[in-house]
């Protein structure tokens, strides 16, 4: 019995270590997505504080809404005094793209506890959902190494931007103007927008994003941008379920 138990503790042991290998491998997959992540969360953390809201209300958006595209146009909203409906809509349009992603990993999440999809779900954004259907349909396959390797990246992710946010919100209007830190989030979209112009629907998006954009350029409460976001997301996602559609 105690020879059983001793190579019960010793599989358990190395289980955990292969979940913790898996997880820092997640991690390490993240870091190129981190450099640009991290001075995104940032500008939004010094948008918060400079904005005429509370800045812990701004800071929220960081754990409560946690999507950089939906946080701007929050934050953007609530500085302008747009109602609470309207704000509320806009960062649910905005994030809308999270359905399809969900969509794609709940047959890799298939089996696993009702905790865990909850947590997987929750930090389901952008790059943790790259860093995920690399491993899951990568040739290591899938099973609990993935399982722990999208976590791990995911983990990485979120306390990076929570931390960016925390840091800006805190120097807020501390910082120089002359840092031009509002460029930060136009060139961090176009870095992530450009490498995927070879598909479809992400060039529908771009072009229903810059045509809004520049039509509504002169609209109240900063609307021009929100509505160039939510045109953005809406075209891409029609453009891809069409796709999808005529491929079956």
């Amino acid at each position: 019995m105690a020879a059983i138990a001793t190579a019960d503790a010793t599989g358990a042991e190395g289980r955990r270590a292969v979940a913790w290998r898996d997880a820092a491998g997640g991690a390490r997959a993240m870091v190129p997505w981190l450099l640009g992540v991290a001075p995104f969360g940032l500008v939004i953390g010094v948008s918060a504080a400079r904005a005429g809201i509370p800045t812990l209300a701004g800071w929220l958006t960081g754990p409560l809404i946690y999507g950089g595209s939906a946080q701007v146009a929050t934050i953007e909203l609530l500085d302008g005094g747009a109602a609470p409906v309207l704000v509320v809509a806009t960062a649910l349009a905005i994030n809308l793209r999270l359905v399809l992603y969900s969509g794609t990993m709940a047959g890799h999440w298939r089996g696993t506890p009702r905790r865990w999809r909850m947590l997987a779900a929750y930090l389901l954004v952008d790059p943790s959902f790259a860093v995920g259907i690399d491993r899951y349909e990568g040739p290591a396959g899938r099973g609990a190494g993935a399982h722990a390797h999208y976590l791990g990246g995911a983990v990485a992710l979120w306390c990076t931007w929570i931390a960016a946010i925390t840091i800006g919100a805190t120097l807020g209007t501390r910082l120089p103007d002359g840092l031009h830190l509002e460029l930060v989030v136009p060139l961090f979209l176009v870095g992530e927008v450009v490498p995927r112009l070879t598909i479809r629907a992400m060039r529908r998006a771009t072009v229903a994003a810059v045509v809004v954009a520049v039509a509504g350029h002169g609209l109240p409460l900063r609307l021009g941008l929100v509505a160039a976001m939510v045109a953005g997301v809406v075209a891409g996602l029609t453009t891809g379920l069409t796709t999808r559609e005529a491929t079956r």
